[in-house]
């Protein structure tokens, strides 16, 4: 991937800022998500993307609402999810509502498909854990097929039928770019390829290179599959600060109690001082100066063979003006200086 290619963008989970001793509102955070996302614009980040989430302290979950609204607030800066639990969701819905952001937006809408890592979702709304798989497959059949098929005929064991039928509004042809989020399972990396989509890796713990042989298994699935070269992207957690001491100390004190939570939930690793540090030198947090923070995207962009990089950069009672800070350093100096680094040695697929 060129530098002129290289895509910087920023994830949300809509998670409950701080002002001062003051926790926001989830109100309040909602309307600050969308200054957040005007403030990315302006410095120039070309992607802003809200998550789908149904837990204490998240306020992401009518993300194509939060998303409309933005889409009002902003011109250029395109709009999507960072991850999108499609088991859950139905298709014809799912459709409607990012054919309407699309229009609404003019053209600037898309999203990542998940299975979902956090399941809160499947009693809310009434689905079985033991259908996971079978629900995503077969959704993800018909919601391609919806954006690539006009009209489309459907049947499935998941929902009701569907006969000859044209949805509106129309998305643009061919629909809009939906990618694929992966945590680390080739089986859902080989399924994005067989759809001839994009990959999103989901990279939150550990060396981010251990990732290089399911991008090596995409693109050879991709091939085998008939379908062209399809963009690779990375989505970590970070913050972006003046200095890396300041980046770290503030980071550790809102990261520590999420991976402390994690680990009694999913079996996350304890967080420790010492692997929280190792995790900002070689893993997966990007913490840091902007220009520690670009160094690393930029080795992994390499190593990894990327065409885009997200950083999720909201994490429980986090400062709203830390939040800031990091969106302003990001497009102001981390961006330009990973596409000046990538310039020097670009990534080719």
């Amino acid at each position: 991937m060129s530098a002129e290619g290289f895509e910087l963008g920023l994830n949300s989970f809509g998670e409950v800022a701080t002002d001062g001793d003051r926790v926001l509102s989830d109100a309040e955070t909602l309307r600050l998500i969308v200054e957040e996302a005007q403030l990315a614009e302006s410095v120039g980040l070309d992607v802003f993307s809200v998550g789908e989430h149904y837990r204490e302290g998240h306020n992401d979950s009518a993300t194509p609402v939060l998303l409309a609204a933005i889409a009002t607030a902003t011109e250029r800066i395109r709009l999507g999810t960072s991850v999108t639990v499609l088991s859950t969701n139905d298709p014809v819905r799912l459709y409607h509502e990012f054919s309407t952001l699309d229009a609404v937006s003019n053209g600037r809408a898309q999203l990542v498909l998940g299975r979902a890592s956090a399941t809160e979702s499947f009693p809310l709304f009434g689905y079985d854990l033991a259908d996971y798989e079978q629900l995503f497959e077969e959704k993800l059949d018909l919601f391609v097929r919806l954006q690539r098929e006009d009209p489309v005929t459907w049947s499935g064991t998941v929902r009701s039928p569907l006969v000859e039928q044209r949805l509106h509004p129309r998305m643009r042809p061919g629909g809009i770019p939906t990618w694929i989020g992966v945590g680390g399972s080739p089986h859902s990396v080989i399924r994005a390829a067989r759809y001839g989509l994009p990959l999103m890796l989901a990279i939150i713990g550990g060396r981010p290179q251990r990732f290089a042989g399911h991008v090596d298994l995409y693109h050879r699935a991709l091939a085998q599959y008939g379908h062209s070269a399809q963009p690779v992207g990375q989505h970590s957690l970070g913050l972006v600060a003046d200095t890396d001491e300041e980046a770290a100390e503030t980071w550790w004190r809102y990261w520590q109690p999420l991976v402390r939570q994690m680990a009694r939930e999913r079996g996350f690793y304890k967080p420790t001082w010492e692997r929280y540090k190792a995790e900002i030198d070689t893993g997966a947090l990007f913490v840091g100066s902007p220009e520690t923070v670009a160094q690393k995207i930029a080795t992994m962009t390499r190593d990894l063979r990327l065409s885009r990089f997200d950083l999720k950069y909201d994490v429980m009672h986090l400062p709203r003006q830390a939040r800031a800070r990091s969106i302003e350093l990001l497009g102001r100096e981390v961006a330009p200086r990973v596409r000046e680094l990538l310039a020097k040695e670009p990534t080719h697929v």
